[in-house]
């Protein structure tokens, strides 16, 4: 099996802890929203019958879930990526405008 493709997204990217400096942190969820897109674009366009698999938390066991239930999931964990981004971009503004 091949390896996704990573671009621009470093691997220590993990966790979504918030940071003084919020560049990196922006930066950081740039790069999470990025991949959310993707795996949400792959789930949908997936046929009915595919099958699908989450891979268990710290771990190289994959256990199998509903395509719905992921989907729905992703959206949501995208949504969050996206509202927290804007949070940030918004604090920013407000920093300029001071």
């Amino acid at each position: 099996m091949a390896m996704p493709f990573r671009e621009a997204c470093p691997e220590n990217v993990a966790g979504l802890v918030p940071t003084d400096n919020s560049a990196p942190h922006k930066e950081d969820l740039s790069c999470k929203i990025k991949e959310q897109k993707v795996v949400v674009d792959e789930l949908s366009n997936l046929k009915k019958n595919r099958k699908v698999y989450r891979q268990q938390q710290n771990s190289n066991i994959f256990f199998l879930a509903d395509r719905t239930e992921m989907l729905s999931e992703s959206k949501n964990i995208l949504d969050e990526l996206r509202k927290e981004y804007q949070e940030i971009e918004n604090s920013e503004k407000n920093k300029i405008k001071k």
